[in-house]
């Protein structure tokens, strides 16, 4: 009995103690060893397993890199896979459920009884016991519910759409990427193109600027005059650095889009400047049914309407009755048992009545879900269709952009050269020279800035209507092998027959186009003009001539 009364206490203590521990949980802050180590593992993954710049980067393959090292793409891409192993997590809820159980019971005396007979109420059996002191059992059951089978299957079906709503997230994240790096890779483009005359245009209008400061102390020049050709230069002098610093600064953008250290040096391989040909057609309604058909915005909400529509099939099938279908194997080490080892099998039958009352609740919620997602539908349709006539706009003014931003940095070219001619000759002064070479200068940054917004435009189009710029399903391939794609990819895209082609759909609506062609057309013959003015022979007094350098 002490004994007894001893393994009491000791489980009363041992009780009491594990109370008081799960009490005195506390929070802990982090340490500032265990924030450094973090950083420190941070930094060092931040580039690890990248391809090193062996050279000087083309357009393409910072979109590869993009594409491959940005931390945004690779943290959709992680979540796509995520989703596929939720996929496979839910293939699993299908199967049957096999479940092992071991016990071991005790008791510190024997487990005995007697009967008594209900007719006389006297005890008709000697006290006894059927039931060792100490006794272990198992068993292994396998079971199969018939109802959660097919709410499982239900479950794997709606799992295979996130998939699916993964993989289109991830289409949207690779656009605006490749929107974000085409920008980036032309305005870092033309800094580079201005770097050298910039530097040399500097230290000649610091010694100007000094110049005249010391002709205004000297009383040799009109005090006004001197002033007045100051400003111009400071006016021009800080319109380059606003415009520089615009182009300049894309080049931290651009390596933080290809993944780079902020102060990895790198080199652009700088392009030719390319063709101005409008690659845009002024088709709105073809342009605007294929956004319709192609964005990840709305495929994303036709797979939510998916899941939406299988949770249908699932409240239909909880209301019905659950079958529980069991087969196992049994031990027992009772010795006064005559089997120590059997099988057992059955079949069960379950329902849960309130569900009667929950269901028609049930189907209100997935209906007011589906006009939630048939107006965000709604709602995403006007947004596209807007995004695509705005994208075009955007994309033909700064076409005309490129065109009046040329002829101008021509023309600019042109009196530049007039006049360093007659400064040659002694005609003009100096000042005059510097002034002529800071209008130059920045009208080649408001060249260079309009091309790269008219390269950004192009990229805003084919985002508008869904087209995707890059290769499907080769992100997995090495950064060479992918911008070889990509250049293949876009070489395609800016083919004519692209925004030509017409697709021909029975459920399509007829529309009439009331939008007025003559833009485009006008368009067209200006930048065929421009063409020709750069094709014809020039003039020194009636045409520009080419650009000297400073």
């Amino acid at each position: 009995m002490t004994s007894h009364i001893h393994k009491f206490l000791i489980g009363v203590v041992v009780g009491l103690g594990m109370t008081g521990l799960g009490c005195s949980v506390m929070p802990t802050r982090l340490t500032q060893d265990e924030i450094q180590q973090r950083v420190q593992e941070d930094l060092a993954q931040l580039t690890q397993f990248q391809e090193p710049v062996a050279r000087p980067i083309t357009l393409f393959e910072a979109m590869a890199r993009a594409l491959k090292y940005n931390l945004e793409t690779r943290v959709q891409g992680l979540k796509e896979m995520v989703a596929h192993r939720q996929l496979d997590l839910a293939h699993y809820d299908l199967l049957p459920q096999v479940v092992a159980n071991a016990a071991y019971n005790g008791r510190s005396n024997f487990a005995g009884a007697s009967s008594q007979s209900l007719a006389t109420g006297q005890q008709s059996l000697v006290s006894s016991t059927s039931s060792d002191k100490n006794i272990y059992t198992s068993n292994l059951t396998l079971s199969w519910d018939v109802l959660d089978f097919g709410l499982s299957y239900v479950r794997a079906e709606q799992a295979a759409d996130d998939v699916l709503i993964a993989e289109e997230d991830k289409r949207r994240i690779a656009n605006r990427v490749i929107q974000d790096v085409r920008a980036a890779f032309w305005k870092a483009v033309g800094a580079e193109r201005a770097l050298g005359r910039l530097a040399f245009l500097q230290d000649w209008v610091t010694q100007a600027l000094g110049e005249g400061h010391l002709i205004r102390e000297r009383a040799l020049a009109d005090p006004l005059t001197s002033l007045q050709y100051e400003r111009e230069l400071l006016s021009a002098q800080r319109e380059i650095q606003q415009l520089y610093q615009e182009l300049s600064l894309s080049r931290i953008h651009l390596a933080e889009l290809m993944n780079l250290d902020p102060g990895e040096p790198y080199e652009l391989a700088v392009p030719e400047h390319p063709p101005l040909v409008s690659k845009v057609e002024e088709k709105l309604e073809e342009l605007e049914y294929r956004a319709l058909m192609n964005r990840p915005e709305l495929r994303k909400v036709d797979y939510q309407k998916r899941i939406n529509a299988k949770e249908t099939k699932a409240a239909i099938l909880e209301l019905l009755p659950n079958l529980n279908v069991y087969l196992g194997g049994n031990y027992d080490s009772n010795n006064f048992l005559f089997h120590n080892n059997w099988l057992n099998y059955g079949a069960k039958v379950s329902w849960n009545l309130l569900n009667v009352f929950r269901h028609p609740v049930r189907l209100q919620v997935i209906d007011a879900q589906e006009k939630v997602l048939d107006m965000q539908s709604l709602a995403l349709t006007m947004a596209l269709m807007s995004q695509v006539h705005v994208s075009v706009a955007q994309y033909h003014a700064a076409m005309k952009d490129v065109v009046t931003g040329k002829r101008y940095l021509d023309t600019q070219m042109a009196i530049a050269d007039q006049v360093q001619r007659a400064w040659s000759l002694n005609r003009l002064s100096e000042h005059l020279v510097i002034r002529e070479k800071m209008q130059g200068l920045v009208a080649e940054l408001r060249y260079e800035s309009a091309l790269a917004k008219l390269e950004m435009a192009y990229a805003n189009v084919l985002a508008a209507i869904g087209e995707d710029p890059f290769p499907t399903g080769s992100t997995g391939d090495g950064v060479d092998e992918l911008a070889v794609a990509l250049k293949e990819r876009w070489e395609w895209l800016e083919r004519p027959e692209v925004f030509a082609r017409v697709h021909q759909s029975e459920t399509q609506p007829e529309k009439t186009n009331t939008k007025p062609q003559g833009t485009d057309i006008q368009l067209q013959e200006t930048v065929a003009q421009s063409q020709e003015t750069d094709l014809q022979p020039q003039e020194p007094t009636t045409q520009p001539q080419k650009r000297a350098n400073p």
